[in-house]
């Protein structure tokens, strides 16, 4: 059965098991998702379910956004995504989403927008090695051969070069929920993200 939900990453923390374990977490407050809108198959072509996530200031949205949440009845929301659940028939618009969805000992993956580092070489951005320190080298930390310069005359794509490093789109696999309970969701290891970032969970692909 597919499950998802919307959170905000918190922070990280430790806790410890019953037996005595030391378990490093995410903490993800997982306040209620609201449905916003409910896609059917005779209507869309498919099921599915939009939910929003955070409450903002109505002075923040935009007019088609404030058609969008007055059809629905509901306040404005911060985030939207549109989860395909396999039980999205039997949801309809302002029912909630809420934490206990996923149980201790659930899997997830979690997506999330990475930590943008700004304009990096290619040694911090790929891990590439650098030249030679000594003997008037000169040349240190610089980028290495951009090809023979005749075959095939230029710069292959996939090119390992400087540029914007992390703020993508990014999803770890296979996380252990730990616990959820009171709109809050303790998962075990890091998640993509700054503090503060909203993050998407959904049961695992791979199990």
């Amino acid at each position: 059965m597919k499950k998802a939900i919307v959170a905000r990453k918190l922070g990280m923390t430790q806790i410890f098991s019953d037996k005595g374990e030391l378990i490093p977490v995410t903490v993800l407050e997982a306040e209620p998702n609201v449905v916003v809108q409910k896609k059917t198959v005779e209507k869309d072509g498919y099921s599915s379910v939009q939910v929003g996530f955070g409450e903002v200031k109505l002075k923040t949205v935009n007019k088609p956004s404030k058609g969008h949440f007055n059809k629905a009845n509901v306040t404005p929301r911060k985030a939207l995504k549109e989860f395909r659940l396999d039980d999205a028939a039997s949801f309809n618009v302002g029912d909630e989403i809420k934490a206990d969805v996923f149980a201790p000992g659930d899997r997830v993956d979690v997506s999330g927008v990475s930590k943008g580092k700004g304009f990096q070489g290619a040694i911090k951005r790929y891990g590439q090695h650098r030249g030679p320190m000594s003997h008037g080298s000169k040349y240190h930390r610089g980028l290495g051969s951009m090809g023979s310069g005749t075959t095939p005359g230029r710069v292959k794509k996939g090119k390992h070069m400087p540029g914007h490093m992390g703020n993508k789109n990014v999803t770890i696999q296979n996380l252990l929920v730990v616990r959820a309970e009171d709109n809050v969701l303790l998962l075990r290891g890091p998640i993509p993200g700054a503090k503060g970032s909203v993050v998407v969970v959904k049961n695992t692909v791979k199990a």
